[in-house]
């Protein structure tokens, strides 16, 4: 029997057009957080690393101020390329990890690489990677995970992306059946995964106990289907809306949630929709639209916020 009311709505900066630390093109972090606010939402992820204040107690005020609690984080790796890139990772996963802890969140959300430039598109490095690679890519994942857990106490997922190598719904399940299920989960991405055409619900049913965060997410099929066909990079992609308000995009939304909801545990469900780059009067309207979306369909928790 499905429970939806274990499922924990949040957002992220995502949704308000956030992809780098800084840059020109974004809203502010105190202007991303005010916003949230007044839609009402309770949970937020941190965003890009160092889009938020990185000192502990400023956050737990801007927070607090805002009655705001932090879900997760995230941040970029590249360990297919091997040991160094595993030392980096190691630093960079670390600082985050103690700025989550220290705000009381569990989750760190592992994003790999792009093979595309995030703000031009051009490619970066080849798309597909070699079995010494690939290797590389799922003990590096491991050892990540487990360094994490046993220094701040942080739960590594891993979230699959368009434009990376693990992408598609085979390297996701290969990528699960490859990594130790004690040590790595999945951030399911339900727009990257319809983007590259692959089936939520299956791996939900196939993977029930390697889901234990998601990312709420739609694609438009029509944009979807010229990116694909015309092998667009997803940064472009986005400039064309292939990622929308969940009532016009796949997938189809009320039965992925009851399939999440037969898990039986508190998941944090957070809504993304890839944005940048954006004016910033346009993200505010559409998170109020698809939070408002969400409660309908059974999810919280969202509240009324005295602004």
């Amino acid at each position: 029997m499905s429970d939806l009311s274990q499922l924990r709505l949040g957002t992220a900066p995502d949704s308000w057009g956030v992809w780098f630390a800084s840059d020109p093109h974004q809203v502010t972090w105190d202007v991303y957080l005010d916003e949230i606010a007044r839609v009402g939402y309770v949970y937020t992820e941190l965003g890009p690393q160092g889009f938020m204040p990185q000192d502990p107690e400023q956050l737990k005020d801007e927070l607090d101020q805002r009655g705001l609690t932090v879900c997760g984080g995230t941040v970029f790796a590249g360990l297919h390329q091997g040991a160094e890139a595993l030392d980096k990772a190691i630093v960079d996963f670390g600082r985050e990890a103690r700025l989550l802890a220290a705000v009381g969140a569990e989750y760190l959300v592992h994003l790999p690489e792009q093979y595309t430039d995030m703000r031009t598109g051009e490619a970066t490095e080849a798309g597909d990677i070699d079995p010494e690679q690939w290797k590389n890519l799922v003990t590096g994942t491991d050892q990540l995970a487990k360094i994490i857990y046993e220094e701040h106490g942080v739960k590594l997922v891993f979230h699959p992306h368009v434009d990376t190598h693990v992408d598609t719904q085979q390297r996701i399940e290969r990528f699960l059946s490859d990594t130790d299920p004690t040590l790595v989960n999945l951030c399911l991405d339900t727009g990257h995964i319809a983007y590259c055409e692959g089936d939520n619900i299956e791996i939900v049913e196939r993977f029930p106990d390697r889901v234990t965060y998601v990312h709420l997410k739609s694609v438009d099929p029509v944009v979807r289907a010229r990116a694909l066909a015309e092998q667009m990079p997803l940064s472009e992609a986005v400039k064309l809306g292939v990622m929308c308000e969940p009532p016009y995009g796949e997938p189809d939304m009320p039965p992925l949630l009851d399939a999440l909801g037969t898990l039986d545990r508190e998941i944090f469900a957070v809504i993304e929709q890839d944005l940048y780059p954006v004016t910033p009067d346009v993200p505010l309207p559409i998170g109020a639209r698809t939070a408002g979306y969400y409660v309908g369909c059974g999810l919280g928790p969202v509240r009324r916020w005295p602004y």
